[in-house]
């Protein structure tokens, strides 16, 4: 009988947001295997998952129609060695900062019918290996430095000459410059920006002032540039950069659509100011702070209401834009009410004759919506706060973060223009 081997499909370079095969060939019928998937991140962090299996009668495993029988997940979930890989090191998120390195995922086969050894959890003998590599950057996807008047930033472009849909793309209160979801996005036939906006660079090391001025330097010089189609941009927000999209949007020309992944309708942690006119931060209430039952910081309830009081100064005048709104909300965020916020910039918009902006719902999702396949980091280590909640559900959160992958791009295609050449994820 041949040996066990691990089969990949498709063998060619895959980006990290496409769904993969996973098979093993040459084991005994029905024999009882189980699967260990381990990667290590640019800092040497060692991620792993596991699930137990049984071969068809024909000694096949298939992982798109093979149940994992228990592990890290079970039921019929072909990545789920991808999205289900956790941390050795607590508290420990999952990144990619140099997107022109794939990850390396190491898949092994061990044997299911003998006795785990010391250390080896998930089964005995290793039978078959392999390494699949997961990229960042679609073959042809061109990425180049920004730095331009103060503008710090990367800009991705497709294959081709274009002209592209542009999207400025910004994450949240980490600072410094995240590419991973832009250079992923400009594989699906976008110009995008990642944009860095403080503690990067030359740039100020924290966000007490924040000015709408430099953001609008940003929008003219994507809509400057050669390769990117106008007459507006679209701009792709996480968290606080959400949030400044929103800001973004009601501030500034140029701004035709706009996705806000767990964002809030007001402005928080600093001061917001554009020309003669300033957003106070949105007062907190430490005393308002939970802990869960294993000692980890809740501080969902901790932001005051925009609503009353002086918390109303603080509200992003929404009503002022013409930009249309997607707001993608996981219902198990506890960073703070991204589904309150949506709800609350909706009315807001249609009081006001706007378009009323389109909203989804991620039941069991956490707070960090990233592209498919990246595990949950349900909790991470707050420079402030210790361990801090991020919420959600692995197998929930991994289901929306396929769906809202799928979401961005189809919005953006349709509001922005462009060629559809996205590779559906799947789970």
């Amino acid at each position: 009988m041949a040996a066990p081997r691990v089969v990949v499909e498709p063998a060619g370079r895959v980006c990290w947001d496409e769904p993969v095969r996973i098979a093993v060939h040459g084991l005994a019928p029905e024999q009882p295997v189980a699967l260990r998937a381990s990667l290590r991140d640019e800092k040497g962090a060692l991620f792993r998952a596991h699930a137990r299996y049984r071969a068809d009668a024909r000694g096949q495993l298939d992982l798109q129609r093979a149940p994992a029988l228990g592990g890290s997940f079970a039921g019929l979930e072909p990545m789920g060695l991808v999205w289900a890989l956790q941390p050795d090191r607590p508290f420990w998120r999952l990144l990619k900062r140099d997107v022109q390195t794939p990850l390396l995922l190491e898949l092994e086969v061990l044997d299911g019918r003998e006795p785990a050894g010391p250390g080896e959890p998930e089964g005995g003998r290793v039978l078959a290996r392999a390494v699949h590599e997961r990229h960042f950057m679609a073959a042809g996807v061109r990425r180049g430095p920004v730095r331009e008047g103060r503008v710090r930033a990367t800009l991705f472009l497709p294959p081709g000459s274009g002209p592209f849909p542009g999207i400025i793309d910004l994450y949240g209160v980490g600072g410094g410059l995240l590419e991973y979801r832009a250079s992923l996005l400009a594989g699906k036939g976008f110009a995008v920006m990642a944009l860095a906006y403080y503690n990067y660079d030359d740039l100020p090391k924290n966000m007490k002032i924040l000015h709408l001025e430099y953001f609008e330097e940003a929008v003219s010089y994507l809509l400057r540039h050669p390769q990117v189609k106008g007459p507006g941009i679209g701009l792709l927000g996480l968290s606080k950069g959400g949030e400044l999209c929103l800001s973004m949007a009601s501030f500034l020309k140029g701004i035709t659509t706009a996705v806000i992944i767990n964002g809030s309708v007001a402005n928080s942690v600093g001061t917001l100011c554009y020309k003669d006119e300033t957003l106070p931060p949105v007062g907190i209430n430490l005393n308002r702070v939970k802990m869960t039952k294993d000692g980890i910081v809740d501080a969902v309830d901790i932001i005051m209401s925009p609503l009353e009081g002086p918390g109303q100064k603080s509200f992003i005048p929404v009503e002022r834009s013409d930009t249309n709104f997607l707001f993608l909300v996981g219902q198990d965020d506890h960073n703070w009410k991204s589904e309150f916020y949506a709800n609350e910039a909706s009315k807001r918009l249609e009081a006001h004759g706007k378009a009323k902006p389109q909203i989804i719902l991620y039941p069991e999702a956490g707070h960090n919506i990233d592209p498919p396949y990246f595990p949950l980091c349900k909790y991470s280590l707050n420079r402030h706060l210790g361990g801090f909640l991020w919420g959600g559900e692995p197998k929930a959160h991994a289901v929306a973060q396929v769906d809202a992958w799928k979401q961005i791009q189809t919005f953006f295609h349709r509001h922005l223009g462009g060629t559809e050449g996205t590779i559906p994820a799947k789970l």
